[in-house]
């Protein structure tokens, strides 16, 4: 396949390009590249870039889409119905999968400052941030990061159990200034992500502007692990209204 430079000079090389999204690579650190799904929304005004879970990606892109089982791959469609621009952070081309340590390395922290420069350059308007499960800590962490270069931070299914490197509540949270929206469900069996020690998060955001916990129970037919995609941790049956919530709630963030 043909390959066709990207518009923004220096930011890598689009490979796939089809009518709904189109995946670059972008390169990050040294002779390394980090793939990325971008999919536009029609006179969009802000821009969410999604950090999947568990060893991160998006799977293959086919016909202009991610096909990844993860919550916020196979939702993106109704981020961008939402009018939302979408960017999908994958791999680096180092890494066959993102562990809970890795997600706040230097190395990591290297990669998503260049992947959100380079959405950025694309874009007019907010960025934000959103993460779901192992997801969260990279969002978390990113958000400390940039101190104050994004719009604000999604946190789905986060990942609160202490004894897990980055777990969003070992993090710096007082660091973070920006509005923080907190969504999981209440049935959430996955280990690492009590519904119980959610709230921890929201009392370490000490100095976010607006934070919001949300509590959702919907959804239907769960299957596989409990920490999986399909399961209550990845809002199986609700998917729209869960990404409708989160949607309505970054346009406007309120307590």
């Amino acid at each position: 396949m043909e390959r066709i430079f990207a518009a923004i000079a220096l930011w890598g090389l689009v490979f796939a390009c089809h009518a709904q999204g189109a995946l670059f690579e972008v390169p990050t650190r040294g002779g390394v590249t980090t793939t990325v799904f971008w999919e536009p929304a029609p006179n969009a005004k802000i821009t969410v870039v999604l950090f999947p879970g568990g060893g991160g990606g998006f799977g293959k892109v086919e016909r202009g889409k991610a096909t990844s089982q993860n919550f916020l791959v196979r939702s993106e469609p109704y981020f961008v119905a939402n009018g939302f621009n979408v960017a999908i952070f994958g791999r680096p081309s180092d890494s066959t999968g993102l562990s809970f340590f890795e997600r706040i390395g230097t190395a990591h922290m290297t990669d998503v400052r260049q992947v959100l420069a380079f959405v950025k350059a694309k874009v007019n308007g907010p960025v934000w941030l959103v993460g779901h499960s192992r997801g969260t800590i990279s969002a978390t962490a990113a958000a400390i990061d940039e101190q104050g270069g994004i719009a604000g931070l999604v946190l789905a299914s986060s990942v609160v159990g202490d004894a897990r490197p980055g777990a969003v509540t070992r993090q710096n949270l007082a660091a973070i200034r920006v509005p923080v929206l907190v969504l999981h469900h209440a049935k959430d069996a996955c280990v690492v992500c009590n519904p119980h020690k959610v709230h921890a998060i929201l009392q370490g955001l000490t100095n976010a502007p607006v934070k919001k916990e949300i509590m959702v129970s919907g959804g239907s037919n769960p299957t596989g692990n409990p920490c999986g995609p399909l399961h209550w941790h990845g809002f199986t049956g609700m998917e729209r209204d869960a990404v409708d919530l989160i949607a309505s709630w970054i346009k406007s963030p309120v307590n």
